[in-house]
């Protein structure tokens, strides 16, 4: 090679990961345009005030809890980073999603590149071939539809920053374990990077099976001619010995946030398991049709007909893996590695609605993207070889145009649940958020039609009997509304927000203290929850007991301060005692946090009109 070429492929080595982060840019560009969605975003961020900020209280909890069932503090620092960004503004959140994924597709470019070279060493002499081919895997793996959920979806910046952390650490293992006797900096960035990657999201936990399979294949360390006995068995053992005990060490913790709900029996999980595996290898190859839920049926029976089909692509695949170990080992170790990686979210612990997510392919998808670069590597040495280019091409363009398409699914809460029904028919959760939706949009006789099919649908699911009591109060229904709440508390005890809602149904038929007492429930389940405080305030000024009212409305704000109505209220209470000054600071504050707020500006206009001998404002 001479001093020009080997200029012009040390250019093109360094482009290219630069020309993988561009384009992979571009293709989630579009998620830039869209906002939140009501599918856990609404909780996670739109409803949570604990995240929003880095100092030491926000800190405390982001290192302590388990919202939602995950214990993730890296991600929600990197999350709380975007609130002192961005605000609230989705936009922000959403470019550092994309950030973080574009440079897991450059991450996923050097794993290929490695991982290729090792498994065909060959390639090191043919450097072009080996950067193209990486670049095809880094994008097989980027722009795939299938990784538009974990992108797109604010939410699950968990798994866009964990696969960062996942396949850095992996990358300097394999850096270590090809001379671990010369630099062992690598080693110890493995450990430190692993724990970044757990502490971020818990999905990471199989990174000590995979380096295991990479000792094995292509590093060829053990197992295989090398045997395994011997004094390399061992220093392979004792160097993935550490990175199984972080891997133990999540176990708890995992198990704990996630407080698993009552779980399927051995055969339906094999059953669902054999069904995830297959939809994901399916999706791979053909990536249309894609849902953000893939709605878990009432009843698994491990004899029905799309199980049974399932376990035959299993043993099929399973075959194909074992018959090519011995004349195309990647062939197996790839679809192993995707196995392993994909295998404690195929339904070991049942955990949500979901019988599969597209979202649980992330970090096992690198595996078939090598796997295919690997293939038309091969191709380029037969007959065939003049159409491998330009139909890798066209796949990549295929993708691109198809994860535009999959983004604009996560544009905003009523696309999205528009799309998620049009899916599923048979969806309770997308009826009953659809009614919802339009709940929020004072259109209650729609919203009523969408609940009451939701409940026929799913009669257990809680979520649909609390917004149709929300829609049945709003029509004077409030007997309805009741008993549609009670319904909901009975599928779902601890939803704190059920208990709220009851309380303030019981106080529209003058029951205040029975209100009283749902509060109490709400907050005694959700101690910070300001809404339960503020509505408790509005039952105690009823009975009369001002002084207590306004404790509770203080309470309130000191919990949510963007909380309009406890503002609203408790100026309320002040004009009621003849303090109007103060009432009128309280109605401006309600105005700032909500300047289209009528009734405040109506409550401050009579107050500071009418200080001298007005009648107060009416109770709340």
């Amino acid at each position: 090679m001479t001093r020009r070429s080997k200029a012009v492929t040390l250019v093109r080595a360094r482009l290219a990961p630069a020309a993988v982060a561009l384009i992979t840019f571009i293709a989630f560009i579009p998620t830039l345009g869209n906002a939140w969605v009501t599918w856990d975003d609404d909780r996670n961020f739109l409803d949570n005030l604990s995240y929003r900020g880095l100092d030491p209280s926000h800190l405390r909890w982001m290192w302590t809890t388990f919202h939602m069932g995950h214990y993730i503090p890296f991600s929600w620092m990197t999350l709380g980073l975007d609130y002192e960004l961005w605000g609230m503004d989705a936009r922000g959140y959403h470019l550092t999603n994309l950030l973080l994924h574009c440079v897991n597709a450059v991450l996923v470019f050097f794993l290929a590149r490695r991982l290729l070279a090792l498994a065909k060493p060959e390639l090191e002499k043919a450097p072009r071939q080996l950067m193209v081919a990486s670049a095809f895997a880094a994008l097989f793996f980027a722009i795939h539809p299938l990784r538009v959920e974990s992108v797109a979806w604010v939410t699950e910046r968990r798994d866009v920053l964990s696969g960062s952390f996942f396949w850095a650490a992996a990358l300097a293992y394999l850096r270590y374990a090809v001379a671990p006797a010369r630099d062992r900096r690598w080693y110890w960035a493995t450990l430190g990077l692993y724990a970044c990657a757990m502490l971020s999201k818990a999905t990471s936990i199989t990174l000590p099976a995979l380096l295991l399979l990479l000792n094995i294949y292509p590093l060829k360390r053990i197992g295989g001619t090398a045997g395994w006995r011997g004094g390399e068995m061992r220093r392979v053992l004792l160097e993935i010995l550490p990175v199984a005990v972080i891997s133990l060490a999540a176990v708890p913790l995992t198990l704990l946030a996630l407080a698993p709900p009552d779980q399927l029996t051995l055969g339906a999980k094999v059953a669902v398991s054999a069904y995830s595996l297959t939809l994901y290898l399916w999706k791979t190859l053909l990536p249309t049709d894609l849902s953000p839920l893939y709605g878990m049926p009432p009843h698994v029976g491990p004899a029905q007909a799309r199980f049974i089909a399932s376990y035959a692509v299993v043993l099929v695949v399973a075959a194909v893996a074992w018959f090519a170990r011995r004349r195309w080992p990647s062939v197996t170790f790839a679809l192993l590695g995707f196995f392993v990686v994909t295998l404690p979210l195929l339904g070991i612990v049942q955990n949500g609605p979901q019988i599969a997510a597209d979202r649980y392919t992330y970090h096992a998808a690198p595996a078939l993207a090598i796997l295919v670069a690997g293939a038309g590597l091969m191709l380029l040495d037969t007959r065939v070889a003049a159409f491998v280019r330009p139909t890798a091409a066209l796949v990549l363009l295929t993708f691109g145009v198809l994860t535009w398409g999959q983004i604009e699914v996560w544009h905003d809460p009523a696309t999205f649940w528009t799309y998620v029904l049009a899916h599923d028919s048979q969806s309770a959760i997308a009826e009953a958020s659809v009614g919802a939706l339009l709940v929020g949009q004072r259109r209650f006789p729609e919203a009523i039609e969408h609940l009451e099919r939701a409940n026929v649908l799913d009669p257990t699911y809680a979520a649909g009997h609390d917004n149709l009591g929300i829609a049945l109060s709003n029509v004077g229904r409030v007997d309805d509304a009741i008993a549609q709440f009670r319904l909901a508390i009975a599928h779902d005890p601890r939803n704190h927000e059920s208990h709220t809602n009851l309380g303030i149904a019981l106080a529209r038929q003058g029951k205040f203290d029975e209100a009283i007492a749902e509060y109490g429930i709400a907050l005694s389940i959700k101690p910070d929850y300001g809404d339960a405080h503020a509505n408790w305030g509005n039952a105690l000024l009823h009975l009369g007991r001002t002084d207590d009212a306004i404790d509770q409305y203080r309470e309130a704000l000191r919990l949510r301060p963007d909380l309009a109505d406890a503002h609203l209220n408790w100026g309320v209470a002040l004009a009621q005692e003849g303090q109007f000054a103060a009432a009128i600071d309280q109605f401006r504050a309600a105005l700032s946090i909500n300047p289209a707020n009528g009734e405040a500006q109506t409550y401050l206009d009579r107050a500071i009109q009418l200080q001298s001998g007005a009648r107060p404002p009416a109770r709340p």
